[in-house]
């Protein structure tokens, strides 16, 4: 059986926790324009990571074969 191609776009987006979870950036991880109207609480928490909805691990998994 032939190797299987990873997904480029979402293994540079997308990182693999030791217990198997998948962690991503929030939406605005940059958030580098139109900051005027954000509050600072909420630019703050653009900055952590988060776990992917479990609904999308199914995706994830066959987008990334060997993570």
């Amino acid at each position: 059986m032939p190797k299987l191609k990873t997904h480029r776009g979402t293994a540079k987006r997308v990182k693999v926790t030791a217990s198997g979870k998948f962690v991503r950036e929030r939406q605005f991880s940059g958030c580098s324009h139109i900051l005027t109207k954000k509050s600072p609480k909420r630019i703050r928490k653009f900055r952590k990571q988060v776990v992917a909805d479990p609904t999308d691990t199914p995706r994830l998994k066959r987008q990334l074969p060997y993570a």
